[in-house]
């Protein structure tokens, strides 16, 4: 990376991470809203699901063109551009009138939410000092289980009071705030243009796909993603289902899960700022939420332990997404592949949750016993320690070439 400042500016760095908390706001409020959005819209399950799963779809067909896109017209341009398409979303939805304009607002919003997903490392990294841009990229890290659990947090006290509607409102706010810090910060985010010859965007893009390394982080993400995303279906339905748990208490318990990800991030973050290998860290973070997910799963355990187990495999998980993310500015040879990188993560990154529930259902479905998920997680656990294993092996013959 070339051009870096020689202080981080911490103020422009947040702002970039705070616009991925806003977008992310995007993603919780759906499923909170979802019996509010089916009664008034008369929406079908089916159209429901498709409502609920449309930043997934986009970015699991997507998301490596979007950051392709974002490097060709810039990383800022871009994260303005999705905060933007964005805040067009969540209005298209105020005013919807029937299932297709809701529909499209919700594209919308999933488009806005990639494009600011895509682009505002870039802006993370050229607002750092190389000796803090690991950290900072590991706040970045965290930027999906915060906005997911801030909206599920405040959702209880702001829909009492003005029902789904207020809720989108209170997103469109987080919006327009993230805006304005953005905007406020963007002579940071300026990288000078690299020396000598600029090679064509799409040769940039295939000299950074083409190597390996990149292609193995990606597949770790799909395997983190497909533990954390079978704990975010199983716990609140058992809670719900089989404890028979009250409504609030079922999402504060989940809302508290989700959010002990965010610490695992920012502890991966400093741990990457140390140089501790991105393979060992990956790893041992498989290897523990592969076990804490035995012990989720057994049903011989009582309730209390078996939450404690949700909340560690959750915060020890989220070295993984630090450990990935933050690889971008390390494997980028110019800032404009940062975009390129992050694309082909989150692209991977969204087979988790697009691919996980449906083989989740299958198992339960089929025998009857939520336990049966632990299947689905210890392989994804098993596949992330044999990635993690081989990164560290490439990491180890990089370093010492």
């Amino acid at each position: 990376m070339n051009a870096s400042p020689s202080r981080t500016d911490w103020r422009a760095v947040l702002a970039a991470a705070f616009c991925g908390v806003a977008v992310a706001m995007n993603v919780g409020k759906v499923p909170i809203a979802m019996e509010q959005l089916r009664a008034e819209f008369g929406l079908s399950l089916v159209a429901a699901g498709w409502i609920s799963s449309m930043v997934n779809l986009i970015g699991v067909t997507a998301a490596l063109l979007f950051g392709l896109f974002g490097d060709r017209i810039g990383a800022q341009r871009m994260c303005f551009a999705g905060l933007a398409i964005g805040l067009l979303g969540g209005l298209g939805a105020l005013f919807a009138d029937g299932e297709r304009a809701l529909l499209l607002s919700r594209f919308a919003e999933g488009a806005g939410m990639v494009c600011v997903a895509v682009s505002a490392p870039a802006l993370l990294s050229a607002a750092s000092s190389p000796h803090d841009r690991r950290f900072a990229l590991g706040i970045w890290s965290g930027y999906l289980p915060a906005g997911v659990g801030m909206v599920m947090l405040l959702a209880p006290l702001v829909m009492p009071l003005g029902g789904w509607r207020g809720l989108w409102l209170l997103t469109l706010g987080m919006l327009l705030l993230a805006t304005a810090a953005l905007w406020r910060s963007r002579p940071a985010y300026r990288v000078a243009a690299p020396a000598g010859r600029h090679p064509h965007p799409l040769a940039a893009a295939r000299e950074a796909l083409a190597q390996t390394e990149p292609w193995l982080l990606a597949a770790a993400m799909t395997c983190w993603t497909l533990q954390h995303y079978a704990l975010i279906i199983w716990l609140p339905t058992y809670l719900r289902e089989q404890r028979d748990l009250a409504a609030p208490l079922v999402a504060l318990l989940s809302c508290l899960m989700v959010l002990a990800n965010v610490p695992g991030n920012l502890i991966g973050g400093s741990l990457l700022q140390r140089h501790v290998p991105r393979g060992n860290l990956i790893v041992g973070a498989n290897l523990a939420a592969g076990l804490c997910g035995l012990g989720v799963f057994a049903e011989t355990l009582p309730d209390l332990l078996r939450y404690g187990l949700c909340l560690l495999l959750s915060f020890i998980g989220g070295v993984v997404p630090a450990s990935v993310l933050s690889s971008s500015a390390s494997y980028a040879r110019t800032p404009k592949q940062i975009g390129t990188l992050q694309g082909l993560y989150m692209q991977f990154g969204n087979i988790g949750p697009f691919i996980g529930p449906p083989l989740i259902a299958m198992l339960v479905a089929a025998s009857g016993r939520w336990s049966d998920a632990m299947f689905v997680t210890g392989s994804a656990a098993l596949a992330g320690i044999a990635l993690g294993l081989i990164i560290r092996k490439r990491e180890m013959a990089a370093a010492k070439a």
